[in-house]
């Protein structure tokens, strides 16, 4: 998928993606995650017995780390079992997985040939030889996978991962509310905090964004909204600018008024605070849709975060997704390839199984998110097309560790004290830019959409 009183990556709570939620100033690293239960029938079933074999095949070791809805391990064991050309044993690996285990692994030649990592293999692994190109393997379903995923897992012209599920960020709102305090969903942050204030009451905030006042969650839409990015097409530091700047000051303006809720009992992935009242509007995520319809049935809707203005920035949301790579030191480069292939992009049922059957994600294919029942109305309906139409992967594959935390730290000094915008995002200028000479940026250009077909290389 840092945040909450209660731990936001508990199978009680969001359990299933353990990616992208520390947000703003952070690169992937938390909580996308899923709740259990809503359409666990899945799409397609769980395939029950291991296909026949005939020869020696081919033996590859696949990794995830711990999912914790019910039924995933099962549905991959199956998905793995029923792979005719490969004799595919499933690892599920708990603990700190892709900022320990993982990484660990893949230096040894006791790690997975195939394995899933969030928002794809870093920079150092591509760069390090950790990892192999995937070459042509989306071949003519390229055009249907989420856009912004594929760009974020791809770098030189190479695409490094394929995405298995995606998930995402979004403003929660009830329309009921809305309408009662005579305000329209926001489309510019000066109608967001109009619109906070409009339905605050004295026992109801009009806005909760994270205890932290969105610190750790409004970086990347704070951009966004502005029309910039981390970085610029040419891998540059992409947001000193005065759009950004006010951007952020709004941000601030929302913390220092009285519509904004702090000190909720959980925090932003936790549905709670929509739920119980105490905010007629939430930012949270793809995960709590199931509890909110519960809650609320058709009275629930979603926007992205709005732009600056009408004529700067556009809505956002924040999308990410766990992908499946290869491990540079398998002994069969092709074969793991081909497995990657079969499950990810060819096998349409397993994919819309694994999105929906045991949680509550939108499949990386459009045709595949476009055509599943639970998504093809109301709120989860408008949270796809907000995916596919205005999703940002939430940090760029040449954003650094050290870029992301001295981000995390500004956003902190001009939210909560009100500090000077230019100042602070210069000094992440600094450490961004001596970050991106380290890691060179400019010998190779993240992002390629369109990844050409090369000879893997085993060495590591």
């Amino acid at each position: 998928m840092t945040i909450t009183p209660r731990d936001p990556f508990s199978s009680a709570s969001i359990g299933r993606r353990k990616l992208l939620a520390m947000g703003g100033g952070a690169i992937a690293a938390g909580a996308f995650g899923g709740l259990g239960g809503f359409g666990r029938a899945g799409a397609a079933g769980r395939p029950a017995t291991r296909r026949p074999r005939s020869g020696d095949l081919p033996k590859l070791s696949q990794w995830y780390h711990e999912y914790g809805e019910e039924g995933v391990r099962e549905a991959v064991e199956g998905y793995a079992a029923a792979y005719p050309d490969a004799e595919v044993s499933v690892e599920w690996v708990p603990g700190d997985y892709d900022n320990s285990l993982l990484p660990a692994a893949l230096l040894t030649d006791d790690g997975p040939d195939v394995f899933e990592v969030g928002n794809g293999p870093n920079i150092d692994m591509i760069q390090s030889g950790q990892v192999i190109p995937l070459g042509d393997i989306l071949g003519d379903a390229a055009d249907d996978f989420n856009a912004p995923m594929i760009s974020r897992l791809s770098y030189d012209g190479q695409l490094w991962a394929v995405p298995q599920v995606i998930d995402m960020q979004f403003l929660a709102f009830r329309p009921s509310l809305l309408e009662e305090a005579g305000v329209a969903p926001p489309t510019t942050l000066d109608e967001l905090i109009a619109a906070a204030a409009a339905l605050t009451t004295g026992d109801r905030k009009g806005l909760f964004v994270g205890n932290d006042g969105g610190v750790g969650v409004l970086g990347g839409p704070s951009l966004w909204a502005a029309g910039a990015d981390y970085l610029t097409a040419d891998n540059q530091f992409g947001f000193d600018n005065d759009a950004v700047y006010a951007s952020l000051a709004k941000v601030a303006e929302l913390y220092a008024s009285d519509s904004l809720l702090l000190g909720a009992p959980t925090d932003w992935s936790d549905p709670g605070a929509l739920i119980n009242e105490l905010t007629a509007m939430q930012w949270t995520g793809l995960w709590t849709l199931p509890a909110l319809m519960e809650a609320f049935g058709d009275d629930i809707d979603v926007v992205g975060w709005p732009a600056l203005d009408a004529s700067t920035g556009a809505p956002s949301a924040p999308i990410g997704a766990y992908a499946s790579a290869v491990s540079a030191k398998t002994a069969d480069p092709e074969a793991a390839k081909a497995f990657i292939k079969w499950l990810w992009v060819d096998q349409t049922d397993y994919q819309s199984d694994f999105a929906l059957g045991y949680g509550f994600h939108i499949p990386s294919r459009n045709s595949l998110a476009d055509a599943a029942e639970p998504l093809q109305s109301g709120a989860a309906a408008n949270a796809v097309k907000l995916s596919q139409d205005y999703g940002h992967a939430q940090s760029m594959l040449l954003w650094a560790p050290a870029a992301a935390t001295a981000f995390s730290d500004a956003l902190s000094r001009i939210i909560t004290e009100g500090a000077d915008p230019a100042s602070e995002i210069a000094g992440v200028k600094e450490i961004a830019e001596e970050e991106l000479e380290r890691i060179g940026a400019g010998s190779g250009s993240a992002g390629s959409a369109a990844p050409t077909e090369v000879t893997a290389s085993t060495s590591a």
